[in-house]
């Protein structure tokens, strides 16, 4: 093998171990050996992604493709940090539909597709039609490749469609027992069809599961974020702000086992807990538990951590606290 090889093979290794710092490196000597390398910047743009560097990998993905304009694994790579975090929709499809273009294979059709059906139903309401039409394209299950059989069955909840949804998301749990997004999607499919008790069975496997999983590289120390979750609840204007102003506020992974039993989606980003106490009216919540592990999952990296905080607070709190005001007051006041 030689050295250039050497150097990528290290990379992806080390991407394995969950090192993107380490593949960095070898991706920057692959590139010291050979300037004009899509593979280097491919590897360089995964590592910019793991550590939340998402306009990095972006860049780097797109050198890729520059140099080599058949590039299918860099495309699909870009085309998920443009909906994810970047939500930038419209790219997003754009590199899909370059991806679609190039697809030599069936396997290689379904990944382009699903990644444009994400993109597309991440639009909101716009977007479901034509992802709708897009799913319809597919070809026909069964799938070669597992990881597809549970990406069409997510796809086809997103639309509604738990008929064909359900059988593809209970295959690929049970082909898969670590798959933590299949077990999670098998508790969202019998909780819609109302198997409560086997939803939750699901619900606590993905739970499970997602602890094992290694935190982001750049995951900030439990004090550190919870200086965020303080900070974002002090950034709330007056209105929303109102409604924490007593709470104490903690810091998990994820929710308890018996908070799951009960019924709170195990990736549920914040909790409010004591609302409305009968002892002490005038206090609208007592506690705040904001889950670490569930808020990283869902932003790309920690320099937008506070932003989501506060956008996932003014959420809550508008469902939780205003919508309910709202609801209870006479119609008169609401004219």
């Amino acid at each position: 093998m030689d050295q250039f090889s050497a150097h990528l093979d290290r990379g992806w290794e080390l991407i394995s171990r969950n090192d993107p710092r380490g593949a960095e490196t070898s991706a920057r000597r692959a590139l010291e050996l050979d300037p004009q390398s899509p593979e280097a910047y491919n590897l360089l743009g995964y590592c910019a992604a793991l550590e939340g560097n998402a306009e990095e990998a972006v860049e780097a993905y797109r050198q890729a493709i520059a140099l080599d304009d058949t590039y299918f694994e860099a495309m699909l790579n870009a085309a998920e940090i443009y909906i994810h975090p970047l939500r930038d929709y419209a790219e997003a499809v754009k590199m899909c539909d370059m991806a679609i273009e190039l697809a030599e294979t069936d396997e290689e059709l379904v990944d382009a597709t699903l990644l444009k059906f994400d993109a597309l139903v991440s639009k909101g309401e716009e977007g479901l039609s034509e992802g709708r039409v897009l799913l319809d394209r597919l070809p026909p299950p069964p799938y070669e490749n597992p990881v597809h059989t549970f990406l069409v069955g997510r796809a086809l909840f997103e639309l509604g469609d738990l008929e064909r949804a359900s059988p593809l998301i209970e295959e690929a749990a049970s082909k898969d027992p670590k798959h933590a997004e299949a077990w999670y999607y098998l508790g969202l499919v019998r909780a819609e069809a109302g198997e409560e008790a086997t939803a939750t069975e699901a619900f606590l496997r993905a739970r499970e599961l997602d602890l094992t999983q290694p935190a982001p590289p750049w995951s900030p120390p439990r004090d550190v974020f919870l200086s965020y979750c303080k900070a974002a609840v002090g950034q709330l204007d007056a209105v929303l702000g109102s409604y924490l102003r007593y709470a104490e506020i903690f810091v998990s992974d994820v929710p308890g086992f018996e908070l799951v039993v009960d019924g709170v989606d195990p990736r549920t980003l914040l909790l409010f807990d004591g609302i409305n106490p009968p002892d002490r009216p005038h206090v609208p919540c007592m506690r705040v538990f904001f889950y670490q592990r569930n808020l990283e999952r869902f932003v790309g990296g920690a320099d937008t951590i506070e932003e989501e905080l506060r956008a996932a607070l003014e959420r809550e709190i508008t469902l939780t606290f205003l919508q309910s005001d709202l609801e209870n007051r006479p119609r008169r006041e609401l004219n």
